[in-house]
This record gives structure tokens, sequence and C-alpha cells, in this order.
């Protein structure tokens, strides 16, 4: 069947290869971008709407329109972002403030608009597109990573919550993909000092120098996407790309053996039986 999409971010990345994606399936989609002068793409079925996501007060209207529109909303894809390198204790204020606007506040804000009428209807899928960093953090990426830990937290609640209503929530958590993500103009680099080069440097000279070179195929990506939300039980989490399952299998054997460890103190903290 085809569905009515609501993509943030469509112009670029992974948004912009769903809303390929999606088209090619036969879908819907509505693309919601900051500019709608810079989205080149035009499709039958494929209509613009100017959202900036960290604009609260223009989403109510922006999701009515789109219900007026088209009747409904079937999938709604919280895809806007972009990444952000710094220390921990040089991020500013502003920064981290600005990228939880994007990342988790806005996302939050389109989300429960969205809702309400998917919960009347009975059916809906709401995609979130986190991270591996979404699940695990290293040097240089606390304030990405912090965003990401918010949107999964709050989500993985969701989805609990709306599951009775026959409503889906996926958080997508992808590894490194050849998008723009890394490009100087996408990538937003915090004021730097030599305190912390040995660490934040290194993951910075990485992403600057991985640009272009990610494994990670968008369009494969989208597909897979396209994929799970078509099935009748989608993952609550989806990794995307081989380094995110290698990456995220590591992390999980290591928390797994730090549990253990430190089981027997851990217990220790209960009143005794």
């Amino acid at each position: 069947m085809a569905d009515i999409w609501l993509i943030t971010g469509a112009n670029a990345g992974f948004g912009r290869a769903l809303t390929e994606e999606a088209l090619a399936a036969g879908h819907t989609v509505v693309a919601a971008v900051r500019r709608p002068d810079a989205m080149d793409l035009t499709h039958e079925r494929l209509s613009v709407v100017k959202l900036d996501i960290t604009d609260m007060a223009a989403i109510p209207g922006v999701v009515d329109d789109v219900l007026q529109q088209h009747g409904r909303i079937d999938v709604l894809v919280n895809n806007a972002g972009r990444g952000m390198v710094g220390a921990a204790e040089q991020t500013t204020d502003a920064e981290l403030r600005g990228l939880m606007e994007l990342h988790f506040f806005g996302p939050v804000a389109l989300t429960r608009a969205v809702l309400p009428s998917m919960r009347e209807r009975g059916s809906g899928t709401i995609v979130q597109l986190s991270s591996q960093g979404g699940r695990f953090a290293f040097p240089g990426v606390s304030a990405y990573c912090g965003t990401k830990f918010a949107l999964e937290g709050w989500s993985e609640a969701l989805a609990a919550e709306v599951r009775p209503f026959g409503l889906r929530v996926m958080l997508v958590e992808p590894g490194a993909f050849r998008t723009s993500f890394n490009e100087p103009t996408a990538l937003h680099v915090s004021e730097f000092s030599d305190i912390y080069s040995e660490s934040v440097g290194a993951v910075r000279t990485a992403l600057e120098e991985g640009n272009g070179k990610q494994p990670g195929d968008p369009v494969r990506a989208a597909q897979a996407i396209l994929t799970a939300v078509a099935t009748a039980e989608p993952p609550l989490r989806l990794p995307l790309g081989s380094d995110a399952v290698d990456a995220l299998a590591a992390v999980y054997s290591n928390s797994q053996t730090e549990l253990t460890t430190w089981e027997t103190l851990s217990r220790s903290a209960d009143f005794p039986a």
C-alpha cells in the first residue's frame, strides 16, 4: 500500500535518499526543509514544505497543512541534523543547547504534533534518525552523542506507550555513511585548544579526512529503512552499516562483562534479606 511520508531534512543525505526511495516505491512524500528553494527534486507525488525543526511555533501549522492536504501521515521521519566535534569542557552552552534543539526538542515537538492523528487512526510509524553514537560515545562527540542518547531514551519510552494504539517507533542507528555529514559546511567544530589534541584532535582529523571514504551507502540505507517499515513488526533499533553492527556488538559485549565483573558490589546495595 502507498503511504504518506513526512521527512525532515529531505534535501540531503539520508533524507534525500529516503525521499527518492519512498517515491520509487510508490509512496507520497512531504519533504520538510529549511530552504524549499534548495530542493531540486520534482515529482508528482512530492510536495515541499518549509520547516526549520527548531522553530517549535511553526510545527503545528505544518502538520495541520499536511493533514488537510493528504488526510493522514503514515510515516514520520525525523532526519534533520548535523555533526558537531568538540571537547566536552570546551563546547559552549549555546552550541550544546542549539544541537539539543535540533536533535531532541525539535523531533519531540514534531512527533507530538503527529501522534494524535496516528493514534485516532490506529496506525503509523515514527522513524527517528539516531546514530551508533546514540548507543555509545567517544572523545570529541559529547554534544552530538548527548543529544542522540536523549532522543533514544525518549523514543524507547514512547514506543512502549503507543504500542497499544497500533503505532510503531523505530530508531535508526547508522555508522559512517557517505553523506554530507563530514563536509566542512556541515560538520560544526567547536573552538579548539591543545589541551585535548591527543583525544579530540584525533577524532576531528579522522572525521575530516574520512569524508567521501565512508563505507556506508545512503541509498542502500534508505532501502533498508523502507524494508523495515514495511514489516509487521519493525525493530525498535536498526543499526545500519557493518561498522555500526561491529561497534555495537563490541559495546554490548563490554557492557555485559563490566556488569558481571561488578555484579556482587552492585547487588550489595540492597537491604539485607
